[in-house]
């Protein structure tokens, strides 16, 4: 494969006879993939190589127009090619598990991801069951279903927000909107309880 410069790859990969180069991408995409997920996959990793790298390409190539020529072209198409690969291995990791699933059965157990703490002592375990019983009830009391299946999903089960962003049949921007505004309604419920900002700000791991 000849080496190209960055306005050659463009101009490749838009030209009459683009099927070269198209192939010759997906060479250099399936070769930067295959190392950087080796350690990372045990088995079918050069059938699951394929299957990102044609992922990616497709992406690259809707995405031409945005390529600023900051880097080396190669360079920007592997970056992208791996967050494609990363972000289908975290949707493949949650597949099976449905919303409900994260809920918990038990309120006693609800500890939402941004209190865990592997060794607290047992004064500051004290006060995180408190404050996850009291952020429990206000998520099943003062959110809407959607801002309450949201905030379970990602608080209690931390499902990357790309996965309960297609669950919910919805998108990343509007999925943010939607934490974001379930998130200051209760940090302002824990603030009308008499707690100080600090601690409701270390509550949701923003101090």
């Amino acid at each position: 494969m000849p080496p190209r410069t960055n306005e050659e790859w463009l101009r490749d990969l838009q030209g009459p006879d683009k099927n070269q180069a198209i192939a010759d991408l997906r060479e250099t995409l399936v070769r930067g993939l295959t190392y950087a997920l080796s350690g990372r996959i045990e088995t079918n990793l050069s059938e699951l190589v394929e299957d990102f790298a044609q992922d990616a390409l497709l992406r690259i190539l809707d995405n031409l127009d945005t390529f600023r020529g900051e880097s080396r072209f190669t360079t920007w198409a592997q970056k992208i090619a791996v967050r494609v690969a990363f972000s289908e291995l975290r949707r493949q990791r949650w597949k099976d598990i449905a919303l409900q699933d994260l809920l918990p059965e038990d309120s006693t157990d609800f500890t939402p991801t941004v209190l865990a703490d592997p060794s607290p002592d047992p004064e500051k375990r004290t006060d995180q069951i408190v404050l996850a019983e009291m952020i429990h009830n206000m998520i099943e009391e003062e959110l809407t279903e959607r801002q309450r299946t949201a905030m379970m999903a990602i608080m209690v089960g931390g499902m990357p927000l790309e996965e309960v962003a297609r669950r919910m049949d919805t998108n990343r921007n509007a999925l943010y909107k939607l934490i974001h505004d379930a998130r200051k309604k209760l940090q302002q419920s824990l603030l009308s309880r008499g707690m100080t900002a600090q601690e409701v700000l270390a509550a949701f791991g923003e101090e």
